[in-house]
């Protein structure tokens, strides 16, 4: 998901553009959920401990006119451990009317929804290793989202003449806003079949690979999608009078990836002019980070009428074709890069939010660099500095909802964005290229040689990834992790000049141990110094010109940036 937007008047245009139509009844915000729906990722009930979730068959018609879905969800469960009944997570605005188990329905009462953790008592028990089948019957009036993605729900628009227009957005609040399902990141099943019936015109891209097409009587169409090791938050509804455009890419690992975009009719040039940045965008990612990991069901977009979300395999693209001075849709990149860090790399906890976040940004930046080298690397960079509020960790090694990071009064939602970026662009001219590749390709695939067929979808934890900072450098970086993502300030620089002395140490939170090696330019000569035990000092000639980390290579707490997000907060503060 793109980075929050802060500025009122941006925020306004987005509210303005997703704006439901006159005529609508169901308001943003509505029907209210409850505190159990809200928290994704939140603690697990102890009865879901003790499943595995297999795979989902959902059967979803969507209906615009009533803004309203009917649903038969068929969900397969492992027990690792006995149990007589069945924990699953649905909005309790979506009443149940029918649960069967294993083929055989239940009696009214057999199952409860009172806050939208909905337990259904099986009458048997289900002994270990053994599977269970449950159907789920339900229909409602699903949540609207008040500003998605960055709040989850439906988004029920329409197109400039009239027609359904609908996406669904839940990465904040959960899967279980449309669908039953144990909303928490490493309840993945191994697949899902989705079936989602869509009024006379509209279509429904989706997730993975599609299956077809079934008509029935009355004009509706069933559009049937299969997609494998799917993200949870990542399965999406997406409804609306799409046009196709598709094409093939040949990957430099000898595989061809098929790719297609649908958007809305009337902008054909444009929509052309981004589809053409597809190749070569899965281009540098192949050839810097690795084989795209979704090859064998698809790479796909689609327009959506909210700003953007990384669907796996159907990315959700709202960003009106905007131009940027570096020359690609950087909504897009970013959306794209979450194919590799969030759905192939997934957070076992939201706590580690930055994984996918800090990452999926410092790919436009890299992006710059392959593109067009060193110098708009460095003006991207830099372009993000700030936005860094600096005021929380972004990490606590604490289990954490999507909401506890995301809310977080203090700016820690932003900052698993830009800090993170920066986090890891600081670390890579630390460590160099070669070890900081490695380390991504480790984290990610689970070896530093990934091919198409030689690696699955992996969770991950921020301390797996130090560890494989550590295997990669053969040193410990701890030192540098807990500075930069365990606290919440930055390191700050203390520069001392007596005569032809230049003395520099780092000051961090607690005192905490920081040897971040830093460059100093004098005259224009670079010297890099060591900064053992977190300090170090340079002779200087008298009157030369002193200019410390002059490629900017470092986070560290800047006079100017503070002076800037100050002047930034007055001007939005209301006057008297």
């Amino acid at each position: 998901m793109e980075a929050p937007i802060r500025s009122h008047l941006l925020l306004a245009a987005t509210v303005l553009t997703l704006a439901l139509p006159a005529h609508a009844q169901i308001r943003p915000g509505e029907p209210p959920l409850t505190a159990q729906a809200v928290s994704s990722g939140g603690p697990l009930d102890p009865v879901q401990r003790k499943l595995r979730f297999d795979s989902a068959d959902l059967a979803i018609e969507v209906l615009p006119d009533s803004q309203s879905i009917k649903g038969v969800a068929t969900l397969r469960f492992t027990a690792k451990s006995p149990v007589n009944s069945l924990v699953v997570d649905l909005d309790n605005n979506l009443p149940v009317s029918a649960v069967s188990i294993d083929g055989k329905p239940l009696r009214a009462g057999s199952w409860s929804n009172p806050q939208g953790r909905m337990t259904i008592a099986l009458g048997k028990t289900i002994a270990a290793g053994r599977q269970v089948v449950a159907t789920i019957t339900y229909a409602g009036t699903p949540h609207v989202a008040v500003r998605a993605p960055w709040d989850g729900g439906f988004v029920w628009a329409k197109t400039k003449d009239g027609k359904p227009w609908v996406a669904t957005a839940v990465q904040m609040q959960g899967c279980d806003l449309f669908w039953p399902c144990i909303d928490y990141p490493t309840y993945e099943p191994d697949s899902i079949d989705l079936h989602i019936t869509v009024p006379k015109g509209l279509k429904a891209p989706s997730n993975g690979v599609f299956k077809g097409i079934r008509s029935l009587a009355d004009g509706r169409t069933i559009w049937d999608w299969h997609v494998t090791n799917p993200t949870i938050y990542g399965i999406a509804l997406n409804v609306g009078p799409y046009e196709e455009i598709s094409g093939t890419y040949k990957s430099r690992f000898g595989n061809e990836i098929p790719m297609f975009f649908w958007h809305l009719p009337g902008h054909p040039e444009k929509a052309k002019a981004l589809f053409a940045e597809f190749a070569p965008t899965l281009d540098f990612f192949e050839s810097v980070i690795g084989p795209y990991p979704f090859a064998d069901q698809k790479l796909g977009v689609v327009e959506t009428p909210h700003k953007g979300m990384e669907h796996q395999t159907i990315n959700a693209y709202g960003n009106n074709y905007a131009k940027t001075q570096w020359g690609f849709d950087d909504l897009f990149q970013h959306e794209f890069a979450h194919e590799w860090f969030a759905n192939q790399l997934t957070v076992s906890n939201w706590d580690d939010f930055w994984l996918h976040e800090g990452t999926g940004t410092y790919m436009q930046p890299l992006y710059g660099r392959w593109r067009e080298g060193e110098g708009v690397y460095t003006a991207m960079m830099l372009q993000s500095r700030a936005g860094i509020r600096g005021r929380s960790a972004i990490v606590t090694g604490k289990p954490q909802s999507a909401s506890d990071v995301y809310e977080d009064k203090n700016g820690r939602g932003g900052d698993i964005y830009n800090k993170g970026s920066w986090v890891l662009h600081t670390l890579r001219n630390l460590i160099g290229d070669k070890a900081f590749f490695e380390s991504l390709r480790l984290a990610i695939y689970g070896r530093v040689d990934p091919k198409p067929g030689n690696f699955k979808p992996l969770f991950r934890t921020t301390p797996e990834y130090i560890g494989f900072v550590k295997q990669t450098t053969g040193t410990d970086y701890q030192w540098f992790f807990d500075v930069y993502l365990y606290e919440g300030g930055l390191p700050e620089l203390i520069r001392k000049r007596q005569g032809n002395t230049l003395s520099l140490s780092w000051k961090t939170l607690g005192n905490k141990p920081f040897p971040l090696p830093l460059e100093v330019s004098v005259d224009g000569v670079v010297t890099r110094l060591a900064m053992t035990g977190g300090k170090d000092m340079l002779t200087v000639p008298e009157g030369a010109h002193v200019v410390v980390d002059p490629w900017s290579k470092i986070l560290m707490q800047s006079d100017n940036v503070d002076a800037f997000q100050a002047y930034r907060l007055e001007q939005i503060r209301p006057r008297p």
